[in-house]
């Protein structure tokens, strides 16, 4: 084979396997919600990534200027050093440094929602205490709730006032905090409201202190995590550092320059990507296991 096409070769599978990398990287730091408007699975999959995982409009608003401003940068990049790799592996720095960096925000969050949770329960026991019924003390509690379940909690209320069975709406509710804490909550509510016992405050008010100590639990395990965390950002950084430097110092750049030194660069790139993403699989916490599923379409419908 000619030599001419043998370069053209490794360019080509070069630049293929790093297109890989962005779109794994995309793929990670992109939303998970369904597609709200029926369409192909490429359009999904644009809108994916185009919107990310912002909730709002301004969160969107924020990705897409974060988006173009990656791709910006590596085309910067590319023509700067005239290798395609670095242009293509400064893209994938820029859109997976906020995902790595990120690293515990979702635990966090978690944390507050359980805390939250507890102090719900506490609020329905109290709500429950005055001699109302079980639907009206859910509801009386949507004005006091804690920020971080409220849109969950107001969901609940709706539902409830919009006639669906207690049951199916409570399922409804855990799976929307997907916390084995609030399915402790739900089941204990569910199982009042066929019993209808007169311990229910009691019970209530058991399962808000184990929230406590599971939230004090949590954060002493989050806490030893941040070593694990620093090791990420710190290895980020200094990768940064090094593109940085490459990119105006053409001597360092310029070993790559060649279709072998673009295979090197790809196969250095690809580890050390593998790398980080492995250290930041270490940090994370486990996925709780839950005991409640979401409600049935027949339960919702009955």
């Amino acid at each position: 084979m000619p030599l001419g096409n043998v370069e053209l070769i490794a360019v080509l599978a070069g630049a293929a396997c790093v297109a890989g990398l962005i779109l794994l990287v995309v793929a990670l730091i992109g939303t998970t919600r369904p597609a709200r408007s029926p369409g192909s699975d490429s359009n999904a999959w644009l809108q994916r990534i185009w919107r990310g995982s912002g909730t709002t409009r301004s969160e969107q608003l924020r990705h897409q200027a974060f988006l173009g401003a990656a791709v910006l940068l590596g085309a910067l990049s590319f023509l700067l050093t005239g290798l395609p790799v670095a242009g293509l592996l400064i893209t994938v720095a820029v859109l997976g440094t906020p995902w790595l960096f990120a690293a515990g925000k979702a635990e966090q969050r978690a944390i507050a929602r359980i805390e939250a949770v507890g102090e719900w329960t506490r609020r329905l026991k109290d709500m429950s205490g005055t001699g109302q019924g079980l639907q009206q003390a859910i509801i009386g509690t949507v004005s006091t709730t804690p920020v971080e379940i409220e849109e969950e909690v107001r969901l609940l209320a709706a539902r409830l006032q919009a006639g669906w069975m207690a049951r199916p709406a409570l399922l409804g509710f855990a799976d929307d905090i997907a916390d084995p804490v609030c399915d402790q909550v739900v089941a204990a509510l569910i199982l009042h409201l066929t019993d209808r016992g007169e311990r229910l405050g009691d019970v209530l008010g058991s399962i808000a202190s184990a929230a406590a100590a599971e939230v004090a639990t949590r954060r002493e395990v989050e806490a030893k995590r941040t070593q694990p965390r620093f090791a990420v950002r710190f290895l980020t950084g200094m990768t940064l550092l090094v593109l940085g430097y490459g990119l105006v110092n053409p001597d360092y750049m310029r070993p790559y320059g060649s279709p072998s030194g673009q295979l090197v660069m790809v196969v250095l790139g690809s580890a050390f990507i593998a790398l980080l993403a492995w250290v930041r699989a270490m940090s994370q916490p486990p996925r709780p296991a839950r005991f409640l599923a979401a409600p049935t379409p027949d339960e919702v419908l009955a």
